[in-house]
């Protein structure tokens, strides 16, 4: 689809209500995650041949004793532009938005690509 359909604003606001449906297990484990937009990933991030339309970069919060004091915080970023690419019209931006931002989740819960496959989060 077209990026000018949905310009950085209304992505954004996307992102805002995709927050407020995570259910309420997961919204307050995001409330201790920066989420940010980005328009693209940085070419050093995707293996060729990849689209990746989001990331979590943190500690799983599965892990035993957590955060190492003065790390860096837990971030979950979306792309918008890889996300609209794999979308057909504006229709299915939203629920896209909320299933990358779920799949991130997960990462963040400890998850793996395996396990988010086979809970449709992928």
């Amino acid at each position: 689809m077209n990026p000018d359909e949905i310009p950085p604003d209304a992505f954004d606001d996307l992102v805002r209500n995709a927050l407020d449906q995570l259910p309420d297990e997961a919204a307050a484990l995001v409330a201790h995650i920066a989420v940010v937009v980005r328009e693209q990933p940085e070419a050093e991030d995707v293996t060729p041949g990849q689209l990746l339309l989001g990331t979590f970069r943190g500690i799983a919060h599965t892990r035993v004793g957590g955060r190492v004091p003065g790390s860096l915080p837990d971030v979950i970023t979306l792309y918008r532009l890889p996300i609209l690419q794999v979308c057909r019209n504006a229709d299915e931006v939203a629920p896209r938005v909320l299933k990358v931002l779920g799949h991130e989740v997960g990462h963040a819960l400890g998850l793996s690509e395996e396990q988010l496959r086979a809970y449709g989060w992928y």
